[in-house]
């Protein structure tokens, strides 16, 4: 199992705390002026190539940076297909979108403007150059202004502005005791004793690796394996089942519903769910109440808002 490192405040060298998740940076250096631009950018519908849709469409702070449904629609009129994951500590992901297939976070906002908001490149470009506003951004943070690549830049700073430090678990893990719930202490203890944290680890509690998921059954839509939509191909896992990218349960109670298929309504149904077809176990509702605890205990802020909180 990995183990946690932090840094020591008084020599800052790293001192191996033996957990397996390590809290939130409290502070991420970003170039401001850039982070304000891809921020106004992320709202703009022009990205879409005139199709009415923002990245702000299926991101949304009252959903902790998802959209609240079961299946994003994406288009207008299009079916869902997929549920919409968080944006929120992207960043410290290791591995992108739910098939875990693209690596880097520039690849996947280069990557979403035509294959989810339908826009195409050279006419994004060309629409936004006729915004002399937009242009004079670009002119005075990039040397060659307005391009792809500084667009894709941009959306990429404001997203690495979206971590969200400070979680109740994240200050118990620096030595603040009280800092969350015996219950939750109780549910962290559960949490590592069945193996959960085998995959949910690190930084962001998963996002770096990938998973098959149903080892000890078929959870609900993944009835199709390998051939799940959102899932991996040719991993080296399986061939047969439904693999896919284990994601972060950074701020997990604020992102229902759950799963690429947004089939759990519900954490302690989540909760059910991975028992069953991951560990194969029957929790008690005891059980299920403490993981809960424990999982709540990772909701973390953003700019001093508790994640899906209305002040944001």
């Amino acid at each position: 199992m990995a183990m946690a490192v932090l840094g020591s405040a008084a020599h800052g060298q790293s001192v191996d705390i033996g957990e397996p998740i390590t809290p939130v940076p409290q502070h991420t250096e970003l170039n401001a002026p850039k982070v304000q631009l891809g921020k106004k950018l992320f709202s703009d519908s022009r990205l879409s190539g005139g199709n009415g849709v923002a990245c702000t469409s299926c991101h949304l702070k009252q959903f902790g940076l998802t959209d609240g449904r079961a299946l994003s629609p994406g288009l207008p009129g299009w079916p869902g297909q997929i549920n919409t994951p968080t944006l929120y500590n992207v960043s410290l992901n290791a591995l992108f979108s739910w098939s875990g297939q693209i690596k880097t976070l520039y690849d996947q906002a280069d990557g979403v403007i035509e294959r989810t908001m339908g826009g195409h490149w050279p006419e994004v470009i060309a629409t936004l150059e006729r915004d002399s506003e937009v242009t004079k951004a670009f002119d005075a943070i990039y040397a060659d202004g307005l391009k792809r690549k500084n667009v894709v830049d941009a959306l990429v700073e404001y997203e690495r502005s979206l971590n969200t430090p400070d979680a109740p678990f994240d200050r118990y893990l620096r030595g603040e005791e009280n800092a969350i719930s015996a219950e939750a202490k109780a549910g962290y203890g559960l949490f590592k004793d069945y193996g959960c944290a085998s995959c949910h680890q690190g930084v962001n509690v998963g996002g770096n690796m990938m998973q098959v998921f149903g080892i000890f059954g078929t959870p609900p839509g993944t009835e199709n394996g390998a051939s799940t939509h959102g899932s991996a191909k040719a991993t080296g896992i399986s061939d047969k089942e439904a693999v896919f990218r284990v994601p972060s349960l950074r701020n997990v109670a604020k992102t229902a519903p759950y799963f690429h298929n947004g089939s759990a309504r519900t954490l302690p149904d989540a909760i059910n769910v991975m028992a069953i077809n991951q560990l194969g176990r029957d929790l008690s509702t005891e059980e299920v109440a403490r993981l809960e605890a424990f999982l709540e205990s990772l909701t973390g802020e953003h700019q001093g808002f508790p994640v899906g909180n209305s002040g944001q």
